[in-house]
């Protein structure tokens, strides 16, 4: 089978960030938009848009503000009502896609779907895809991340020696013996080391924060209207299984997947079983205005 057209894609986001995409397929098949987790890059999700493609699909993989090549905020705005201008600004330009969303790429579109409707305002989805993450997060594996990602901030002096760091972040994979896929998450400053791929001020404490008000998320999920899969990872310590029941119920059309042997990252751990679910899914709701 040939390999899916792949072109790249640009719109303008919230506060004027210009944002970045992949996009495979033809444009004229329905639109999935991807959405990557916190301190990760549209490079995340393997081979997932491709099978997408070769399945009829649009998918267009973004890079989030402040991640990958998208543009940084000039002014370090990383709260989710950023987020939601921008999953818009995507919705708009492919015409209500299905919304992929991993971790915080999920967190932006349950925000933006939850307070679209709380305005009265039609979903800017056609579905919503929530990878690994709910209306609530486990505090000890939220905090296993945010550990990580502002570490080394003097970054890399080779490939090899990021490499080493993400295989002991997790060690359930296997550390990469190929490169190249990890040279396109991170970033080669003029001073010769590698860093991360996204804007050290995402992880900022002192950003403006989303919002004050309790369970908001838990808020936003008891309004969507659309069609809604959860995803979940067995060994996830982000998203557990309580959560997950809990979700299903504030979302009485959701549908759940559980992919066993996956941690949080679960386009990574199990791709193809991932994907198959996905594609199932969104084979469902595969008719939609474009």
């Amino acid at each position: 089978m040939s390999a899916p057209v792949h072109t790249r894609l640009s719109c303008t986001g919230a506060n004027g960030v210009s944002l970045v995409a992949d996009a495979y397929g033809h444009a004229d098949d329905p639109a999935v938009l991807l959405l990557h987790g916190g301190g990760q890059t549209r490079h995340s999700w393997g081979g997932t848009a491709a099978t997408l493609a070769r399945q009829g699909f649009f998918a267009v993989s973004a890079d989030l503000r402040g991640h990958g090549d998208s543009d940084w905020d000039p002014d370090g705005h990383y709260g989710f009502d950023m987020f939601r201008q921008d999953t818009e600004a995507w919705c708009e330009l492919l015409g209500r896609p299905a919304i992929v969303g991993a971790s915080m790429g999920g967190m932006a579109g349950l925000w933006t779907e939850g307070a679209r409707a709380e305005e009265g305002l039609p979903p800017a989805g056609r579905a919503l895809v929530l990878v690994d993450i709910a209306h609530r997060s486990e505090p000890e594996g939220v905090q296993r991340i945010v550990s990580f990602m502002p570490g080394r901030a003097e970054g890399f002096a080779t490939l090899e020696e990021a490499a080493d760091a993400i295989a002991e972040y997790m060690p359930h994979r296997p550390r990469p013996t190929n490169l190249d896929g990890l040279a396109r998450n991170l970033r080669l400053g003029e001073d010769g080391r590698w860093r991360w791929h996204w804007d050290p001020r995402f992880m900022d404490p002192d950003r403006p924060k989303n919002s004050a008000v309790p369970d908001v998320f838990a808020h936003h999920a008891r309004r969507l209207t659309m069609p809604v899969l959860l995803v979940r990872g067995r060994m996830s310590d982000v998203l557990s299984e309580e959560a997950a029941q809990e979700f299903l119920t504030l979302v009485p059309q959701a549908r759940y997947v559980d992919v066993g042997d996956a941690h949080h990252m679960v386009a990574g751990d199990k791709n193809d079983s991932f994907t198959d679910a996905v594609v199932e899914f969104l084979g469902g709701v595969r008719g939609g205005t474009r």
